[in-house]
């Protein structure tokens, strides 16, 4: 189970939470989606007063003494970047302070895969778990009021945002996804960590598929649908691994997969929500249009 960690950018700040791995670690590309260019952590013994390293392998975050414990965290950042951070004076820059704050505004966040049965309250009741709601909202079609399969969240505190958009949701018996709409964020988040894999044949497992693929990263998810589709879904934990083998075909079991991209071709460029209504995945050839205008599934 995940740890939550209380990362600093400095002493008194207030503090964000990062997830941990299952195994207790900590990777460094978690660490830097929430301190953009942090290359390490560090902690304050409590018995001498000094700072002490946290070790750090081949991008992983090791907690000292097995544990991460009830400390409090500074990121490191290299020398030359830390030392732009600060104005001449030694003090962070009012501009630098503002663009802080507005990172940690809460966005509205879209909920991806839903069942078509799921409602407002369906949502409230999974997502409240994490913090307070502001906005719970399940898209439907005008004339029907049949749900398009996705709605949308916002949270009153930010590291709840956080929270949850660290892991996958399980609601009404269906994994679904939530990411930050129509934005980069959003979108290395989660939908450019995520590629399909077409031609896929009956007997490549899951196993077959994350044993094959970790050569190139770190997969964090692999989904097969149930019946046989011929398709599958892989989640790496960094979008540049994902990105980089889109368009290449691949033998595993003597089979050639092709792979590309799950993300839908475009969003909305309004910046409304739009966008996600325009088309649902077709597992013959990409993303086209989905039952009521549904995104389809997405690894879920």
């Amino acid at each position: 189970m995940a740890q939550y960690i209380q990362v600093v950018e400095e002493e008194n700040d207030e503090p964000v939470e990062i997830p941990s791995e299952g195994d207790g670690t900590l990777l460094l590309t978690t660490l830097s989606a929430q301190f953009p260019g942090a290359c390490g952590l560090k902690y304050r013994n409590p018995d001498s007063g000094a700072f002490r390293g946290i070790r750090l392998v081949d991008g992983v975050l090791h907690p000292p003494d097995g544990l991460w414990g009830n400390y409090q965290y500074l990121a490191v950042f290299p020398k030359g970047k830390e030392n732009k951070r600060k104005g001449e004076d030694g003090f962070d820059s009012r501009e630098a302070k503002t663009k802080r704050l507005d990172k940690q505004k809460c966005s509205d966040l879209i909920v991806l895969g839903l069942p078509w049965k799921s409602t407002e309250d369906d949502l409230t009741k999974h997502f409240q778990q994490f913090g307070d709601l502001l906005l719970v909202q399940v898209k439907r079609d005008m004339k029907t009021g049949q749900s398009k399969g996705f709605g949308f969240i916002r949270f009153a505190n930010y590291d709840s945002q956080v929270k949850c958009c660290s892991q996958r949701h399980m609601i009404d018996g269906r994994w679904c996804d939530v990411t930050i709409p129509n934005s980069k964020e959003g979108s290395n988040q989660m939908m450019n960590r995520k590629i399909f894999i077409g031609r896929v044949t009956e007997d490549i497992s899951a196993d077959d598929l994350r044993s094959y693929f970790c050569k190139y990263g770190e997969v964090v998810d692999v989904f097969i649908p149930k019946p046989y589709r011929a398709f599958a879904f892989v989640t790496f934990a960094d979008a540049e691994t994902a990105q980089n083998l889109c368009g290449e075909d691949h033998i595993i079991k003597g089979a050639s997969v092709h792979v590309s991209s799950a993300a839908p071709k475009s969003f909305d460029k309004g910046g409304d929500r739009k966008g996600y209504a325009q088309g649902g995945y077709n597992p013959g050839g990409g993303w086209g249009q989905g039952r009521g205008g549904a995104p389809g599934p997405v690894g879920g």
